[in-house]
Parts: C-alpha cells; structure tokens; sequence
C-alpha cells in the first residue's frame, strides 16, 4: 500500500515537475510558462467534454468541430516546450480567441462562450510584461470584438443550430470552465504577489527592529526610546516615571575580565530588566552601560518598589569571570513626570539624581 502511494505521489510530482519546467530561454518566467501550460490543460481538458456534448447533435459539421478543438490545444502545449514564453503566451491567446470566435460562429451567442474573452482579459493584466500600453490596447480590442459578437449573433443565426437541451448544457460546462480559468489565473499570479508583499512585509519588519534595537542587548535603543517617550508625554493622562541606571564600576570588569564577559554582564541585566520589571515598562539601552526605563501608570513610590524589586534580584545574579565569580550593581535615578517639564528637563533631573547615587556610594535608588 505504501509503495503504491510512494509511486502515485511520484507520478503526480513528475507531471507537477514538467508542467512548471522553464523553457530553458534566459530572462523567462517561470511562473508564466507554468500559468500558459495549465491554462492550455483547462482549455483541453474542456474541449473534449465540449467534443462530447457537441457529439450528440448528430452533425457532421459539430464532430469536426468538436476533434479539432482538443487537437489545437494539445498543439499549444507541446509548443509551449518548444517555444519562448513569450511566444506560447501569444500562442495560447491567439487560440482562445480564434476558438471563441469559431464557436460562437458555428453554434451562437447562447452558449455562453463568448466569456472567455473576460479570461484573456484578466490574464493579460496578470501577465508579467511592462507593456502597458499594450495590455489596454489588448483589452479595448477585446471589448471591441465582444460588442461586434453580439451584434452580429443579432442579425446573424448560427452555422449549426443547436437544440435547447444542448445549448443549455454547453452554457453549463462553458461557464464552469470559464470559472476554473478565470480562478486558475488569479490564483496562480496574486500567490506569487501575495508572497511578495508578504516577504516584503517581514523584510521591512525586520529593518524595523535593527533601526530601533540595540544589536547586542536586544533593547530599544536611544533614537527609539526618544520617539517612545516624546508620544508618551504627549498622550500623557496618568502618572509616568522614568529612570536611568548605570552599572557600577563596568569599566573595571571589562578591564579585570574581558570585553567578552562585559558583553555577557550586558545581556543579562537586559534580560533581567525584561523579566522583573512590570509587563509594561519601556526599557531600553541608554549608551554603554547605561539603561533607560520608563515606567509608564506608575508614580515615583510604585517605580521605586519595583526598582527595589529589581535591585535586590541584580544583587543575586554572579557571573564567571574565568579565574573567579563576581557580582555587579547598579545605580539609579528615578523622576516622577509633573506633567510641564520637557524631555529634556526629566532626562537632565534623572541623570543628576543618578551621579547624586554614584557620589553617595552606588548601588542605590535616588528619588
């Protein structure tokens, strides 16, 4: 049972795999080629249901009809492995024209046929060549030749006239693959667009983040952090507090144990800060070994409860130095936003209040 599964998925992948083969041409579509291909398969596969149907009218002129459809779009698919895609793109639309016009020639304007001149439509616009000029030229041609149909189905009866159940079931089966190609079409071409737009999306995302981040903490960084707190102040109808904090004596573990470790020591602490600080503090790396946080909802006692909080667990962490562990500390200056300073004045008072901590002996909160 597997085998024989193994053995159809096969099958299956091959014929996926030769109808999306390139037709060797620099500078092709791929996705285009692969578009003509099923789009000719659709066009044949509705051809012989048209032979068929058209078979049961008795007439000579019908079954000529009828065999020499199916043939003329087997003769377009294995030219589109031969030609350019370019030149099988032509191809196909050339067929599907002179075939629409055939049929409602011999068998009128009440089969319903005439609709595929709405799939060539959408599928000149789909297609990937910049002609624009073309393309509307194209599409004013198609409305052009579909008003002269129907004009001439007016004043003109078909070659070969069908009965009612006939006409009616040919109505069915056209417009459904009428439907399947027009759906074919779009599908194919808008998931190439979609995953375009998608990828561009995600790409624009991530230059998003490397603009606003701090590459090694993961943080928000200053420029970032500046437009954050400028909308902040700006919307601000509730307590905001904002602090900056430094790492006591950073440069002597740097210098005792390597930029590596200092590295470490930084990542930590951000991780930290992430971690044990309310879900919605702001927090972001200032320069060096400074931080910035921003406490927004909150007053200068809850800030300093949750900088208590945070201090302490700081306090815990130890770090490998190689030859010997260590701690570290910080320092903190906290302001509480009195709704008409600027930015500048709260940075200015918070970085004050965090020298005042350093000179009174580091490791503590300066409110």
């Amino acid at each position: 049972m597997k085998e024989y599964e193994m053995k159809e998925h096969s099958t299956l992948s091959t014929i996926y795999e030769n109808i999306c083969r390139d037709t060797g041409k620099q500078n092709e579509s791929a996705k285009l080629i692969a578009v003509v291909r099923l789009l000719t398969l659709s066009m044949l596969v509705h051809s012989l249901a048209f032979c068929i149907l058209v078979s049961f009218a008795g007439h000579i002129g019908t079954l000529v009809f009828g065999i020499a459809s199916p043939v003329l779009f087997l003769a377009v698919f294995v030219l589109s492995y031969h030609c350019s895609t370019f030149v099988s793109y032509c191809i196909l639309n050339v067929c599907i024209l002179f075939w629409t016009c055939m049929n409602i020639y011999c068998f009128g304007w009440d089969i319903g046929i005439q609709h595929f001149l709405v799939v060539l439509l959408v599928f000149v616009f789909f297609c990937k060549y910049k002609h624009e000029l073309i393309k509307i030229l194209f599409a004013v041609a198609l409305f052009v030749l579909r008003l002269f149909l129907f004009f001439y189905c007016k004043t003109n009866d078909p070659l070969i006239v069908l009965a009612d159940n006939l006409t009616n079931s040919l109505q069915m089966v056209n417009t459904f693959f009428i439907f399947l190609a027009l759906g074919l079409v779009a599908y194919l071409f808008s998931t190439t667009t979609q995953e375009m737009e998608g990828k561009l999306i995600e790409y624009n995302r991530k230059l998003m983040k490397q603009a606003n981040t701090d590459t090694l903490t993961g943080l928000y960084n200053r420029r970032r952090t500046m437009e954050y707190l400028e909308n902040l102040l700006k919307a601000a109808d509730s307590q905001i507090s904002i602090c900056i904090c430094d790492i006591d004596h950073f440069k002597r573990v740097n210098d005792t144990y390597g930029h590596n470790v200092g590295d470490v020591v930084l990542k930590t602490i951000s991780e930290t800060f992430q971690k044990r600080l309310p879900p919605d503090t702001f927090v972001s790396r200032w320069g060096g070994e400074e931080f910035l946080l921003i406490f927004p909802r909150l007053n200068g006692d809850e800030a300093i409860t949750a900088l208590e909080t945070l201090r302490q667990k700081i306090r815990e962490l130890s770090f490998d130095g190689g030859f010997e562990s260590f701690t570290i500390s910080l320092t903190y200056g906290l302001v509480e936003y009195d709704y008409h300073s600027d930015i500048t004045t709260l940075l200015k008072e918070a970085d004050e209040k965090l020298y005042i901590g350093k000179e009174g002996g580091r490791d503590r909160i300066v409110f």
